[in-house]
This record gives C-alpha cells, structure tokens and sequence, in this order.
C-alpha cells in the first residue's frame, strides 16, 4: 500500500488508537483538580465564575470612576481598554481568593 505524497511518516494520521489512549493517559493526571468549586446559596459554581462576575462588578466601578475624573476620553480604544482590565480583575480576584 502506498502512502499518499503530502503524508509524511509518522504523521498524527499513522498513530494507531493505542498511541492516543497513551498520550491521553500521561496526560489525565495534569487536568483533574485544577478548578475549585464553590457553594454559593446552595448552588455550586466553578470558582472562575465568581472571579469573572467580580471582574466585571470592578470594571463597571473602575469605569464609573474614570468617567468621574473625566479620563476616559484619554485612554485609547475603549473596548480594549475595558476588555483587558475585565481580564486582569478577573484574574488578580481568581489569585486573591482562590488560588492554592
């Protein structure tokens, strides 16, 4: 049997099934228990939840605040501005509260 020209040996198309279910067992380990759960009002959420509601709850306050002071005009492109200060509250709040 020929191999087709642009397949190159031991390309992902050559790993059989056990090679895969190999791989994907050295690999479990790692991805189990990364993400706590918290109970909150009797519901449980991914504590990455929480921490991106807060992030956002902080960026509408930092928003307001910096309407108030009249420095939005000067920030630059509002949407990038506020989409990576969401990003970075919601990730200090995640290390603040959360993290091991």
């Amino acid at each position: 049997m020929e191999r087709p020209v642009n397949e190159a040996p031991g390309s992902p198309s050559r790993i059989g099934c056990r090679g895969r279910l190999a791989v994907l067992g050295l690999l479990a380990p790692f991805t189990t228990g990364c993400d706590p759960v918290v109970n909150f009002y009797g519901s449980f959420f991914p504590a990455w939840v929480l921490a991106l509601g807060a992030g956002i709850f902080l960026t509408i306050l930092l928003r307001w605040l910096f309407a108030a002071l009249k420095i939005e005009p000067h920030l630059g492109p509002l949407v990038l501005v506020y989409s990576a200060l969401t990003l970075l509250l919601t990730c200090a709040t995640w290390l603040a509260l959360f993290a091991p």
